[in-house]
């Protein structure tokens, strides 16, 4: 719709008449004027005489449309469009998953059925990331090396699909925590503080990169980025060996000392996953911790349009100056 910015410079519309009325009438001066006979015949020989009523009739419309025209551009008309969302400003959060050759353990259950940890990851990973309206969500994947999948997007559709396209061994058979945090503190480190979190997903120990855990920890508290850790993996589970099925702890690697140091150190918590169930009640308590942003901001384009009656006033004065010229020039040539 069209609205006007300043519309209380319509006031100055009658602003000419006001000073036609009150400012005393300038006096015209005449001077020493020559009387000839001659002047009639003069005259017709002009065959366009000078009409002065129909003469300053052109004029007043001419300057009363270029004065309108100009308030018009002064109280800056503009189009202002329709309401469009605009992308909330809700947390930067990164996911870091690790990929080593232990999250193929099958020690899981999803929908009844036995799936190794990696696939409860991606089932209940990607629900949390749908859940994520108006953050900033990125993917790190790590083994013996850290990669970004993603880099922090509004797309959660997109990251998610990157998540399930993750496999096992896709950055090498090993644990390199330590790399994906310093890879998270990285990504993180220019955008705002307060904001930054990580979600550091792992079955195992630290025993790649190039960096310790505890020191990448050091430099994510330092870089004001909270780390949750989340240690996966059943504490019993039943294998076939050659004396018969054998009850056994699958996650006896798994370093929870070094992700409860982490978690602290920087202000976040470490979670136990050992089935489904308790990495999706997770999930939900770090929806709790870290909440989504619920105010939605929206934004109306606006284009300005004063340039239109602005051209159009001075188009008008510059007819209107033509005008008086010729109009000069004609009596002139009369005279």
């Amino acid at each position: 719709m069209l609205e006007f910015a300043w519309p209380y410079l319509f006031y100055a519309l009658p602003l000419p008449l006001l000073v036609w009325y009150f400012l005393p009438r300038a006096h015209k001066s005449f001077g020493a004027a020559l009387k000839t006979p001659l002047y009639e015949n003069w005259t017709q020989l002009i065959p366009h005489q000078t009409n002065f009523s129909t003469s300053n009739d052109k004029r007043w419309i001419l300057s009363s449309l270029a004065w309108i025209f100009l308030v018009l551009a002064a109280a800056k008309p503009q189009w202002i469009g329709d309401p469009i969302q605009l992308p909330l400003s809700g947390r930067d959060l990164m996911m870091a998953v690790d990929l080593s050759g232990s999250m193929e353990r099958p020690d899981f259950m999803l929908h009844g059925k036995q799936v190794d940890r990696l696939t409860a990851v991606k089932a209940i990973g990607g629900e949390f990331i749908q859940g994520r309206e108006g953050d900033r969500i990125g993917l790190i994947v790590f083994g013996a090396q850290a990669y970004v999948a993603t880099p922090l997007s509004f797309d959660r559709q997109t990251v998610n699909v990157l998540l399930q396209e993750s496999e096992i061994g896709l950055a090498g058979k090993e644990t390199a925590i330590g790399d994906a945090i310093g890879l998270a503190v990285k990504r993180l480190s220019e955008r705002p503080t307060g904001s930054r979190v990580l979600i550091l997903i792992t079955d195992g120990a630290n025993t790649a990169g190039e960096i310790e855990p505890l020191k990448a920890a050091e430099l994510a508290k330092q870089a004001g980025l909270r780390i949750y850790t989340i240690g996966v993996g059943a504490d019993r589970m039943e294998i076939q060996t050659l004396f018969g099925r054998q009850t056994v702890n699958p996650s006896v690697e798994l370093d929870e000392q070094t992700l409860t140091q982490i978690a602290r150190s920087t202000g976040g918590i470490y979670f136990r996953a050992k089935n489904t169930e308790g990495l999706q009640k997770i999930y939900q308590k770090l929806d709790k911790l870290e909440p989504v942003e619920s105010d939605v901001r929206m934004f109306r384009p606006i284009k300005s349009l004063y340039f239109w009656p602005l051209g159009a006033s001075l188009g008008l004065f510059l007819l209107l100056a033509l005008y008086l010229n010729w109009s000069r020039f004609r009596m002139q040539f009369v005279s």
